[in-house]
């Protein structure tokens, strides 16, 4: 089924992943140097773009923050958690595995994802209940960066868990009453951080299949982060730790 992603960036991003794209549609008075960019890189592939009014694309895409650019696109396939392990191994790494426990705002997913990309995250696996799917909206808060990211959509996260200790990993949870601090433990080896919904957390059966917690200390009068700056830290403590 076709969906529209949109914004110079995330087209941009999917044209460079080489992934299908049916039609590029930008408006008639598009100008600027990202656009400039992109009309380059399509003509190179082969692709010739579209021209349409702004309203038409707010149409399309249903937003108006689409930067004056959509790309009418098939959204790939849920990888396989073979795949996401496949990918540690031809680089020559430990896996390295988001576990997003219920994360429901599209919004943060994206942001995940973009920070998951920027260090090096081997693969994200969400369920298929109650959590946000890969949609548009999460592709464009992603700023691309999906189109980069093995993402593993699974239908009960403490058999996933289980699967992936077989595999030899080890999975830390994050919990701000735990009795460590996120610097504290080993995070060079294969590992899955897992992360909780915007507002409960991880969920107990979830974080009882867990080898660890962490905690991320805060020195300000709020007592949480949002969930894609925690995972920010996380995955690029764990990168800095793998040197």
């Amino acid at each position: 089924m076709y969906s529209y992603i949109y914004g110079r960036n995330p087209v941009l991003e999917w044209l460079r992943s080489g992934m299908d794209i049916e039609k590029i549609v930008v408006a008639k008075d598009g100008s600027g140097a990202g656009l400039t960019e992109l009309e380059s890189l399509a003509g190179k592939k082969g692709f010739k773009l579209e021209r349409a009014a702004r309203q038409e694309l707010t149409r399309m895409v249903k937003s108006e923050h689409h930067q004056g650019v959509a790309a009418r696109i098939v959204l790939p396939d849920y990888a396989g958690l073979d795949e996401i392990l496949r990918r540690a191994a031809a680089l020559g790494e430990p896996p390295l595995i988001a576990v997003l426990d219920c994360i429901q705002d599209p919004g943060n997913l994206g942001a995940i994802l973009r920070s998951a990309d920027g260090a090096g995250v081997h693969g994200i696996i969400i369920p298929k209940d109650h959590a946000a799917p890969l949609t548009p909206a999460a592709f464009k808060a992603s700023a691309g960066a999906a189109a980069h990211v093995a993402i593993a959509q699974v239908t009960n996260l403490t058999r996933t868990i289980q699967e992936l200790k077989e595999e030899g990993l080890w999975f830390v949870a994050t919990d701000q009453d735990a009795p460590k601090r996120y610097t504290e433990i080993d995070l060079k080896g294969p590992v899955g951080l897992v992360l909780g919904s915007e507002g409960k957390g991880v969920r107990r059966l979830v974080r009882e299949q867990c080898d660890f917690s962490a905690r991320i200390p805060l020195r300000g009068k709020v007592n949480s982060l949002n969930v894609s700056a925690a995972a920010a830290v996380l995955f690029f403590e764990s990168r800095r730790q793998r040197g």
